[in-house]
């Protein structure tokens, strides 16, 4: 079983990695372990993401783990980062190997970083908000109108107030991240979210292909 460290920048990220990712990697001969950021150090976790502190600790962990990776959202970055969250993962890669100094596996060392919030994901399937309390069928239908005006649900804009957290709660205010987000992922089912959301399935191929090696 190939142990892999999962970075992630606050609780929603943990607990789906936990109770859905974690889970279905292992079927693959891989055993994901959330890490809120400072945890691996035993600091504070959660919050207050900058390139330097995920290096620090993707090369805290790639040192206790076969392999590291990382589930954070490019918003936090902007300000750093021209380029977008491609241009962030090869640095953030580069600068791994660097803190690292040691040659490392390409394979082993996956910085993953979405294109915008968590909530992107539970576009992939936006009738599964019905299970919120409080949700009416029109709130589920003005949800699944928003995602038929985007090519996927990872391009749903992440404006201050058009991201997609922003938009569910404008719609059914009772929608807590922690406790609804990775539960809603977990009834759309991985299959579904990576035919839907290109890039995290690129990921979630790459962390399964761990097994193989």
């Amino acid at each position: 079983m190939i142990r892999l460290a999962v970075s992630v920048e606050g609780q929603t990220e943990r607990e789906f990695v936990k109770d859905v990712l974690a889970e279905h990697l292992r079927a693959s001969g891989v055993e994901a372990t959330p890490v809120l950021l400072g945890r691996a150090r035993g600091r504070h976790g959660g919050g207050n993401v900058s390139t330097g502190r995920l290096v620090t600790e993707m090369a805290h962990l790639s040192w206790s783990f076969d392999a590291v990776t990382s589930l954070v959202d490019f918003y936090g970055f902007r300000r750093d980062v021209p380029g977008g969250p491609e241009a962030l993962q090869e640095r953030l890669f580069a600068e791994i190997k660097d803190r690292i100094g040691r040659e490392i596996d390409r394979e082993k060392v996956l910085p993953y970083v979405q294109r915008h919030e968590f909530e992107a994901l539970l576009f992939s399937d936006a009738g599964v908000f019905a299970d919120i309390p409080g949700a009416s069928g029109e709130s589920v239908r003005l949800l699944q109108d928003i995602r038929r005006q985007f090519p996927t649900p990872e391009d749903i804009n992440d404006h201050s107030a058009t991201a997609p957290s922003k938009r569910i709660l404008g719609v059914i205010p009772r929608y807590r991240k922690v406790v609804n987000g990775p539960r809603l992922a977990g009834k759309i089912g991985l299959a579904v979210i990576r035919k839907e959301c290109p890039r995290f399935g690129a990921w979630l191929t790459g962390l399964e292909a761990l097994g193989t090696h």
